[in-house]
């Protein structure tokens, strides 16, 4: 795949970017082309072998037919439940971020964010959640040309456990102990007894 100056592209664990050069220089007395490609996330910018781009993984935006697809993923519930330890999960989970397949980092961030509703992530784990997030944003608000925090909401949308929407946004609501009830029984007969001592007097 070819680039130009001005196209989008999407560079393994970085987001998108766009190509705002193509530069030759001479190494060794060969000649080398680069990509000069300015990230959108943090507007940092990677120079990238013109030859080596696509066995680095530099790709266009994703198309709408997979963004559909990262949606089913996100809305899976049926995939088994992830029960290795930490260290293997993260590896695992970091060489899915770094191919820089979309389809590969909607599996991590769904493990976590359904992972979240249950715990609390650890440290490394919110981090890689965030990360994830992020990339899954990027590209997707790039390919529908919308807002990124449309697409946050979206997303958000997918992981609110099926019993937190209530008429005081999902607050619980309050529950008396049966400590509680007894006191207010307890009260109830002292008004009782006020009331009785009124009415002779």
């Amino acid at each position: 795949m070819q680039f130009k100056v001005g196209d989008k592209a999407v560079y393994p664990a970085h987001g998108v970017g766009v190509i705002i050069g193509i530069e030759t220089h001479e190494m060794e007395k060969v000649k080398l082309t680069f990509y000069i490609l300015k990230i959108q996330d943090n507007g940092s910018t990677i120079r990238v072998p013109v030859q080596n781009a696509d066995r680095i993984g530099m790709r266009t935006v994703m198309d709408a037919e997979k963004v559909d697809r990262i949606y089913e993923i996100l809305r899976d519930r049926e995939s088994p439940t992830d029960t290795q330890t930490w260290n293997r999960r993260y590896r695992e989970y970091m060489s899915k971020i770094k191919t820089g397949d979309p389809l590969e980092v909607a599996k991590v961030l769904r493990d976590l964010a359904l992972m979240k509703i249950e715990k609390n992530l650890s440290f490394g784990e919110r981090k890689m959640y965030d990360q994830a997030r992020s990339l899954l944003v990027q590209e997707i608000s790039t390919a529908r040309d919308v807002d990124e925090k449309l697409v946050e909401g979206e997303i958000e949308a997918i992981f609110v456990p099926a019993d937190a929407g209530t008429p005081a946004e999902g607050a619980a609501e309050p529950k008396v102990t049966n400590g509680a009830v007894a006191k207010l029984a307890d009260l109830d007969e002292d008004d009782d007894d006020d009331n009785a001592a009124a009415a002779s007097s």
